[in-house]
Formats: structure tokens, sequence, C-alpha cells
């Protein structure tokens, strides 16, 4: 399995362009039990939480400046509980074929956790590309019309119930999807998640607002309020306060409408 991933890998990474943009959305799907990472030593303390975030573009390993920021904000919510935080492994660049390294990294950091550390709660999070890398790793299903190698899947079902929450920050809508990459499959939570998922965009954000024209909104999530929105509901699904309404503040572009050029990324984007 190791193998098949590291093969996979290095064929996505080699293209570029619309090549890539069309192979990451058909593969990252699938990509999350390729490879499993090796289980945390029986001897690591396991935390209460662990935070799983995926960083956006062209941001410095880590995750990110909107990660932290829910990092922070989730913390304070959480007194007498330990939180580990975890940093997805991708490169995040403009080489979006790249971030089928961050789908199989999430996937393989969220397996091992359940199988060393059961008891831990898991918040998967992600902020632009890193948004669609998390999103991508819920998968439960392959899209029909794309064939994958043998060996590759989705993770297993099980694993879902040690997800507790998932937060997505500007996560790219399916116009923009379809603008970089018109075959590439829509980004859609995997159904054991979506209950327990919050999507958050910001009015004007370019990348997932349809229409939207403001650069500034995209780099806003980690000062406007949503970091804290989030971690009240990524809190309220740790402690066993379920009735948060699942929100996705993006709009959506009709099939009679055009959608708007696509905005130029100047580095760093997101």
């Amino acid at each position: 399995m190791v193998t098949t991933t590291k093969g996979l890998v290095s064929r996505i990474g080699s293209l570029t362009g619309r090549a890539a943009l069309t192979a990451f959305a058909a593969v990252t799907v699938a990509a999350g039990t390729l490879g499993l990472a090796a289980p945390a030593s029986a001897a690591e303390s396991c935390s209460n939480v662990e935070v799983v975030f995926a960083r956006g573009t062209n941001e410095a390993p880590g995750v990110g400046l909107t990660g932290q920021s829910f990092v922070d904000a989730l913390n304070a919510r959480l007194p007498g509980k330990t939180v580990d935080v975890y940093g997805v492994d991708y490169p995040a660049s403009l080489n979006f074929g790249q971030a089928v390294d961050g789908v199989a990294d999430a996937s393989n950091r969220i397996e091992a956790i359940a199988a060393s550390c059961p008891s831990t709660k898991i918040v998967l999070g992600g902020y632009s590309q890193g948004a669609a890398v998390a999103a991508y790793t819920t998968a439960d299903a392959v899209p029909a019309g794309f064939d994958l190698p043998a060996g590759v899947g989705v993770m297993p079902p099980s694993v879902a119930s040690h997800v507790s929450a998932v937060v997505l920050f500007g996560t790219p809508d399916t116009w923009f999807m379809n603008l970089l990459a018109h075959s590439a499959p829509p980004i859609t939570i995997g159904q054991p998640y979506a209950a327990k998922t919050l999507q958050l965009c910001a009015t004007g954000d370019p990348v997932c607002f349809p229409g939207g024209l403001t650069r500034a909104a995209h780099s806003s999530y980690k000062d406007n309020g949503m970091a804290d929105q989030a971690a009240d509901f990524a809190a309220q699904r740790l402690t066993g306060n379920n009735s948060a309404t699942v929100q996705q503040t993006a709009g959506t572009v009709d099939a009679d409408q055009t959608a708007p050029p696509a905005p130029q990324l100047d580095a760093p984007q997101g």
C-alpha cells in the first residue's frame, strides 16, 4: 500500500497546470487510505482533543494564520482540556496537484490517532486550499466516472466516530473549481461527517462567494469573528452539545448565471 501511495503521489506531483488540477480533484477524493502512517508509540500521552488543520496556499508550514486563530479560540473554550495541534504536511503551493499529499497525510494522521488514542476527539479543519484538502479527506465515495488505481479507497467508516467536528474556512466553491478544471468533481463532505461540518465563507471572498471580488475578504478569517464562530461550533460538538446548526455562508451560481473571471492569486493568497 505504501508503494502504491508513493507511485501515485509521484505521478500527480509531476503534473503542472490544468493537468495537475484535474488530477488533484480526481484523485484526492479517494486518497485517504493511501499508505497508512505508522501508529504513534504506545507510550505517547494522548490528549483530550487534537486539531488536524490544513493551511492555505503559500502559508508557512504549520496551521497558518487562520488555523492558529481557530486553535487559540478553541483552547479558550476548553478549559482544563489538553489540545494537541497537527499541521497537515503538504506543499500548499500553487501547484494544486500536490494537494494530494495533504489528503493522504491528513487521512493518515486521523487514522493513526483513532488507532493509538481512541479516546482523543479529533477536529479536522482547513483554510482555502487546505479546506479543499480537509473536505476531500472526508469523502465516503469515489465520484462516478473516475477510475482510480487498485487499492485506493476512502477512510474506513469506523474512523468517522473519532472526528467530532469539521471546520472549513473559504472552501473553493464549485463554480471556482470549474474555472480551474472543468472535469473536477465538486468538493463534497462525506455523509458520515456532514452533520458535524461547519463551512464559513466571508462575503465577497472570490474563492468561495460567487461574484466576490474582495481579495481582502479571503484573508479575513483570522480576525473577522469566524474563527470564534468555528470554535464555538467545535466546542459544542466536543462537549456533546450537537444542536449547533451547520452553516454555509457562500452563495451559489445558478445555471443561467455567468461566474466572474478567476481572480489573480498573489502570494500569499491562501
